[in-house]
């Protein structure tokens, strides 16, 4: 009797994939994505999976880094208190820093203003062979500056481009954008950790109960909190119009950190599986080259050994 083949990796890992996931097909709404979703697991067998994913991103990573084609961009947007910095830490526990960078971006610097707004993203995009962390990115300047116009007003932009306009220019000009990084081998996966307002209180609460979190806490997150209806609305406004079949965004249920990092792990493996990626084979000359320096290295080896014993044999006599 023959044995059914193995599954892949990315039809195994579907079920925390796909529901998640949207390409621009279709209709959005953001209510229509539940916050406490745990796709059937609990918390102990969500472990195993985070584990094996883990090893599975670590095994991908090297050959990514080795094979150096291919770069990988991945970007994190979230309310306060979503989970953002902890899905990182959590998610690439264990993979090598060499070839894993992580930016955030604050407000802006005056260096920073004097540029056009994608700008110090751009300088930090990952290079071939390496995976580049966004913890928030650019669709800041969609989201904050959209909800806080007076942000905007300082961005030094000419007062008659400030037109009505510019939300569906920016959502064509970053649309345009990360298709041109595609089509030059870099793989974009975005992802909203959508926490709901409730959690986000709890949270909160948590960051102030203990000593070891107040660190994290900020009486602007309590001013932003006030604007959440506003967020919602525009972070729905963001997925509908910047998700495209290369540049995905996957609405992340956030409300169980452990359920969010599996949808982002295994978003991760199901992209690097479809790359394809092996380590480098070298060619038939390398491999000639390979044997003489094999050959040299062990008769170098004998050599010493030789000496060692004939030095023995004359400190015995």
């Amino acid at each position: 009797m023959s044995k059914k083949p193995a599954q892949s990796l990315s039809t195994q890992l579907k079920p925390f994939v796909a529901p998640f996931r949207f390409d621009g097909t279709g209709v959005f709404h953001l209510k229509s994505h539940k916050t406490n979703e745990k796709g059937g697991l609990d918390k102990d067998k969500a472990e195993k999976i985070l584990d094996a994913n883990r090893k599975r991103l670590s095994d991908f990573q090297e050959k990514l880094y080795a094979q150096d084609r291919w770069s990988v961009l991945l970007i994190f947007q979230g309310m306060d208190a979503s989970g953002k910095d902890s899905a990182i830490k959590s998610i690439f526990d264990g993979v090598n820093p060499q070839g894993c960078e992580v930016h955030s971006f604050k407000q802006p610097t005056s260096q920073e203003l004097d540029h056009d707004f994608m700008w110090r993203s751009m300088i930090v995009l990952p290079g071939r062979g390496r995976i580049g962390i966004f913890n928030r990115s650019y669709y800041e300047e969609c989201l904050v500056t959209r909800v806080h116009r007076e942000i905007l007003a300082k961005e030094k932009i000419p007062h008659r481009l400030m037109n009505k306009n510019i939300w569906r220019e920016r959502f064509e000009d970053i649309t345009a954008i990360e298709r041109y990084l595609a089509r030059n081998g870099t793989v974009i996966l975005k992802f909203f950790l959508n926490v709901s307002r409730e959690e986000q209180r709890k949270r909160f609460l948590d960051r102030l109960d203990q000593p070891s979190k107040n660190w994290k806490f900020s009486m602007a997150d309590i001013t932003e909190r006030a604007y959440w209806s506003r967020y919602q609305a525009v972070y729905q406004d963001i997925v509908r119009h910047t998700s495209t079949a290369i540049a995905p965004w996957y609405v992340v249920p956030a409300d169980h950190k452990w359920f969010a990092r599996v949808v982002i792990g295994s978003a991760i493996i199901s992209a690097l599986e479809g790359l394809n990626l092996r380590f480098p084979r070298a060619d038939k000359a390398s491999l000639q080259e390979f044997e003489q320096v094999r050959e040299a290295l062990e008769n170098e080896g004998k050599g010493r050994a030789k000496k060692k014993a004939t030095a023995g044999k004359a400190a015995n006599k």
